[in-house]
């Protein structure tokens, strides 16, 4: 390297032409290269972005996904889905658990035997005397005439019971014209009011309760009549039947339904319906000793309004639907069978410990419950110490609610809401007599209206349905004061023939 001469210190080197060229290009390619880094980096945040958005929603599916699932695996076990939308598919209901013994299956040594009650002998259509051909001892023949006789101690009974052959009465009227002696003038007799049908009372309340009783359809009706009785009716003439049995049962249902708003006790549900295709409702009112149908195109609280009034002064018995808080600002009990149901779902499927530990904690307080109303029910217990014991657990109740309010678990938060903001519609049937805590009564009302429903798909016209609301209403009423549903279904149509007043099912 060359030093200047005369110079003090450090002598700038001499750096040659082509070394700046150098320095710049590589200070254009590192520039260049820090660009594509830089690209490079934008272009993996963008990645990094786009993947955690996909992440997301793909947690978000997933999570919806579960929520499906979950609602696809729920019944009427765990949820309040009714038991007719369970299936055959759905799961194996869980029995109590048992303790498994060596006992064999059936009655058991020293069990009550149970037979068969020999009817009265006045009550005997017929009765024949069975006699020994031979002498067991000395093997001669014996008299087969119970008058030449002679009988030793007590006769052994024995019944059969059997259906005498089964053919329909046909009663012919003859309405002669009869001429005048005076005038000369002929003059034809009128049929009585009650025969002008083609078919009896007894058969018109027969064809209705094989319909509504028995759930048969009009095409099954129409065979057995024929097959049973040899009486052939045309598929019409059924309907025909069924329709004016529902006449006569007019004024019998409407007294019903002007006595609901006065009942003191009421419990109520609602079921889909059809008409021709078309969404309807089937809704069920069960007081102490009646049930009444109606079909209505709504399921909202104008039903219960147009049914009940604008305020009804019992205490209304339902499930946690929002027509009845909206209809119902008065005494009432929701039904703790959805409540536990509820609690069993949520807790089956729950992700979190809190959903756990409030399903866990609302279920054994409602054991303690029930425990308590078991033995109200029983008679070891009188209502003011049910009330009395019950107090602690109410509280106890209410304050669980109270701490879920704001719970991260959405199904915790919405039904600790829901029992926090109705808190006081849970324990009415501790206060009242002949409240009960669950909402059964209305629900096994309907269970026959299901079953026939899935048998007949609903109705066909607007008569249709008012016929199926009125021979539910008697029908079941029947059963539930154990009357026989036939005999009232063919003494109305009876009555209302003749003209005379209709019967009551109002107890008085």
């Amino acid at each position: 390297m060359l030093l200047e001469r005369g110079t003090i210190g450090w002598f700038v080197p001499h750096i040659p032409e082509a070394e700046p060229q150098r320095l710049l290009r590589t200070t254009q390619r590192l520039s260049r290269e820090n660009e594509r880094l830089q690209e490079e980096n934008e272009r993996l945040r963008q990645k990094v972005a786009d993947s955690e958005k996909q992440i997301a929603d793909l947690e978000k599916r997933i999570a919806d996904l579960e929520r499906q699932l979950a609602g696809r695996m729920k019944d009427s076990t765990n949820s309040s889905k009714p038991p007719s939308s369970d299936g055959p598919a759905a799961a194996r209901r869980a029995k109590p658990a048992r303790c498994r013994g060596r006992r064999k299956p059936g009655g058991q040594p020293g069990h009550p035997g149970r037979h068969r009650e020999l009817v009265p002998p006045e009550g005997v259509d017929q009765t024949i005397s069975v006699l020994p051909s031979n002498c067991g001892h000395c093997g001669r023949p014996l008299p087969q005439q119970i008058e030449q006789v002679s009988t030793v101690g007590r006769v052994h009974r024995h019944q059969v019971t059997e259906l005498p052959p089964m053919r329909a009465e046909i009663t012919e009227y003859q309405c002669h014209k009869v001429a005048c002696p005076h005038c000369g003038q002929g003059t034809r007799a009128e049929l009585p009011a009650e025969v002008q049908a083609p078919f009896g009372p007894r058969l018109a309340g027969l064809v209705a309760y094989l319909t509504v009783g028995l759930r048969i359809p009009r095409r099954g009706v129409e065979q057995l009549l024929e097959t049973a009785l040899g009486i052939k009716i045309s598929l019409g003439s059924t309907q025909k039947l069924v329709e004016q049995t529902s006449e006569a049962l007019a004024a019998t249902c409407q007294e019903l339904e002007q006595q609901l708003p006065k009942e003191p006790v009421l419990n109520i549900d609602e079921t889909g319906w059809r008409d021709r295709g078309e969404r309807r409702w089937l809704w069920a009112l069960v007081a102490a000793s009646f049930v009444f149908f109606t079909v209505a195109a709504k399921r909202s609280s104008e039903v219960l309004i147009h049914l009940l009034g604008t305020v009804f002064a019992g205490v209304l018995c339902s499930d946690r639907f929002a027509a009845y808080f909206k209809y119902h600002k008065g005494r009432a009990q929701l039904c703790w069978t959805h409540l536990k149901r509820d609690l069993l779902g949520i807790l089956e499927f729950a992700r979190t410990t809190e959903a756990e530990r409030f399903c866990r904690n609302a279920l054994a307080l409602t054991a303690r419950l029930f425990r308590l109303w078991h033995r109200l029910r029983g008679g070891g217990l009188d209502r003011a110490e049910l009330l009395k014991k019950s107090i602690p657990l109410q509280q106890r109740f209410f304050r669980l609610c109270e701490q879920h309010l704001d719970s991260a678990d959405h199904e915790v938060r919405v039904l600790a809401t829901a029992l926090f903001q109705h808190c006081d519609r849970l324990f009415a049937f501790l206060e009242y007599p002949g409240v009960e805590p669950t909402n059964n009564a209305a629900e096994r009302a309907l269970r026959h209206a299901v079953i026939w429903r899935k048998g007949s798909f609903g109705n066909q016209s607007e008569k249709g349905e008012v016929a199926t609301a009125r021979l539910l209403t008697v029908a079941r009423t029947c059963v539930m004061q154990r009357r026989n549903t036939l005999e009232f279904l063919s003494d109305s149509v009876q009555r209302h023939r003749a003209g005379q007043p209709a019967l009551s099912l109002l107890q008085r």
